[in-house]
């Protein structure tokens, strides 16, 4: 990739061939050439795999899956859902915040800022890593949902228990080899205000999560947000 790229190194062994592979190759290439020819990507280079190197493999207690980085200005950071200090809310992320209010009494955050939660062990992963500036799905089908495809796998074959939660009929394709009898695999409608009321809100996640881990001796994430990122 470009930048100085960070990604954790339980992730560069664990997903060593596949950031050899071929495909990866013309991936960096693509990208190189895009901004080559004066093409603003987001998020930037450092970021690109925030959520790998945020959350090492061996921490990974929650998995969430969103679709690409936001393409507006100073939004993607790397995560899904999540945007960087200082930047609105956006919608889904407000449902998402609406659904913990209703589960566990947490009062939403005045920002839209999750790396806590990455902290505490939840991968927030994009099955597309990049976006070209203004352009909502501009780099699907150049080779990230194969690299994607492998960090889900590498997370199946952790020996603890993990929770998916599958929101959306995209997340829950993208994962439906995820081996449901040893992890958790929680599925909801998309947070989307199109889609949110139609199970989403009121699909008490959270909590079901935080229980999964208790029972399974793993300390339970604290979804409530610093007040400041």
């Amino acid at each position: 990739m470009t930048g100085a790229v960070k990604l954790d190194d339980s992730w560069k062994a664990a997903l060593s061939e596949e950031l050899a592979s071929p495909y990866m190759a013309d991936l960096r290439s693509f990208l190189k050439a895009e901004m080559a020819d004066g093409k603003e990507i987001f998020p930037k280079g450092s970021e690109i795999f925030a959520a790998l190197d945020l959350t090492p493999l061996d921490r990974v207690k929650i998995v969430i899956l969103g679709q690409d980085p936001y393409h507006g200005d100073g939004q993607a950071h790397g995560l899904c859902f999540s945007v960087q200090p200082g930047v609105r809310t956006p919608p889904s992320l407000k449902n998402i915040y609406k659904e913990l209010a209703a589960d566990l009494g947490i009062a939403p955050a005045k920002h839209g800022n999750l790396v806590n939660w990455a902290q505490q062990g939840v991968l927030l992963l994009n099955s597309v890593l990049t976006v070209e500036r203004g352009l909502a799905a501009s780099h699907r089908g150049r080779g990230w949902e194969r690299f994607t495809d492998a960090v889900i796998a590498r997370v199946n074959e952790l020996r603890n228990p993990v929770v998916f939660l599958l929101w959306g009929s995209y997340a829950q394709k993208k994962a439906q080899f995820v081996d449901a009898s040893r992890h958790l695999v929680l599925k909801a409608p998309h947070p989307s205000p199109l889609s949110a009321h139609t199970g989403f809100l009121g699909c008490r996640h959270f909590s079901q999560a935080n229980a999964f881990l208790e029972k399974n001796g793993m300390e339970p994430v604290d979804w409530q947000l610093p007040e400041t990122p």
